[in-house]
């Protein structure tokens, strides 16, 4: 029997095939432009070409339908035998304060992530619209749901809870909750293995650097703060994302431009971050090439960026005392060496110190990287992230009542005889 794993947007999904437990994946693919027409899905199998098929329009239930059907074909697919899918994780933005960990999907789950849609109404309804289209196609086996907020469950009160009215917290949930956690869960404990520590020893800085980014202050191996808030907006310099910058400048803008909060709300998640900074671009080879032939802008954005992650890091240095490792991962994270070098230039006095050969020569293609000094006293590590691994790890674990929650789940990346899985090609 194997796992599929669905990660479903507004206009996209991403799907993983893995062996029971996550042992080997055996395909991976997307479908983009869900529900807008000229929809495509591309699928990727171990020992077969590429396969990609365009098809008029879809919804989400006809891309799950479309995910099973390429799956299933055996020219292209596995081969219905081969398919077996015994069950599904989902992936879920928001589990609010309520989900502390993963769960199997049952009629009240799914009610209380529907309830939860107000605090996430991008993420958590195209969440559910996966889950109700798997749920529909492939109803006789169970269903997990795997939640981004779930690691930081552990931060303290006094992390995640805004200088706001405090009633606000208590009538509509406005606090810190942060996402990535999978990420998060992943890097964690694999820098403990790679530093030969028990991963609730370790004091971390992780790092997951694309067009989403997110922070994590990770103490003794638990989630102390991280860098997105109520919503993934909040925090380090985005690709369209503004991150942090001071709110009264929402009431000054739209009474100057007379918008609305929705008008608002989309200049500040699609139109900010380093697009905004550029005013034209969000494509990183063409910043760099750009920043390289003295574009101002494109200078400018990749200095804030930088200087963001280096703030974060020095906060996040103070909240959990002597620090382990740093550890980069995703796009930008394992591809970029200036991003990199910029973000820890001048942090020797904390005792990170890079070496620029190694950091230069790590470019991840799956492969983890250590890009400090032997003298280094803090390890700055380049990795590879799995989110999908850690979905199927928890379907496999809760379904065979192994399983109480993620801080104390025994994951196989966590082991030293662990090998990286390599996406299929």
């Amino acid at each position: 029997m194997n796992i599929l794993t669905l990660s479903c947007r507004t206009h996209s999904i991403k799907f993983h095939l893995f062996t029971w437990g996550g042992e080997s994946l055996l395909a991976a693919g997307d479908v983009k432009r869900v529900g807008l027409g000229g929809t495509s899905i591309s699928l990727k199998v171990t020992g077969r070409e590429n396969e990609t098929r365009e098809v008029e329009f879809v919804d989400h239930r006809g891309a799950v339908s479309l995910i099973l059907a390429i799956l299933n074909d055996p020219r292209h697919g596995i081969g219905d035998e081969a398919v077996q899918i015994g069950a599904v994780g989902h992936r879920v933005a928001h589990g609010g304060e309520q989900f502390r960990h993963s769960v199997v999907i049952d009629d009240q789950v799914l009610d209380a992530i529907r309830d939860l849609q107000q605090l996430a109404p991008l993420h958590n309804a195209a969440n559910i619209a996966g889950i109700e289209a798997a749920a529909a196609l492939l109803p006789h086996i169970p269903h997990v749901a795997i939640f981004d907020t779930a690691f930081h469950v552990t931060m303290p009160d006094f992390a995640y809870i805004y200088p706001l009215p405090y009633e606000w917290y208590k009538k509509f949930g406005v606090r810190r909750y942060g996402f990535h956690g999978p990420s998060h869960i992943y890097l964690s404990r694999r820098a403990a293995m790679l530093l030969g520590k028990p991963a609730n020893t370790c004091n971390l800085i992780t790092i997951h650097l694309e067009k989403g980014v997110s922070l994590c202050a990770i103490k003794n191996g638990m989630s102390i703060d991280t860098s997105m808030g109520l919503t993934p907006l909040e925090g380090a310099v985005m690709e369209t994302r503004s991150g942090d910058f001071d709110a009264g400048i929402t009431p000054f803008i739209m009474q100057e431009l007379n918008l609305s909060a929705r008008e608002m709300e989309s200049i500040l998640n699609q139109k900010s971050g380093m697009l905004g900074i550029t005013g034209w671009n969000t494509d990183r080879r063409h910043i760099l090439e750009a920043a390289s032939t003295g574009h101002t802008r494109c200078k400018l954005a990749l200095k804030m960026e930088a200087y963001r992650l280096k703030k974060y890091i020095g906060a996040y240095l103070a909240a959990v005392g002597p620090l382990d490792a740093v550890v980069f991962t995703t796009g930008v994270g394992e591809w970029e060496w200036l991003a990199r070098e910029l973000t820890l230039e001048g942090l020797e006095c904390f005792g990170i110190l890079p070496d620029p050969e190694r950091n230069r020569a790590a470019r991840s293609k799956g492969e983890e990287a250590l890009i400090t000094t032997a003298a280094s006293p803090v390890k700055v590590f380049v990795m590879p992230t799995d989110e999908e691994l850690v979905f199927a790890q928890d379907v496999t674990a809760i379904l065979a009542g192994e399983y109480s929650d993620h801080l104390h789940y025994d994951y196989s990346f966590a082991r030293p005889d662990f090998v990286p899985l390599q996406p299929a090609a």
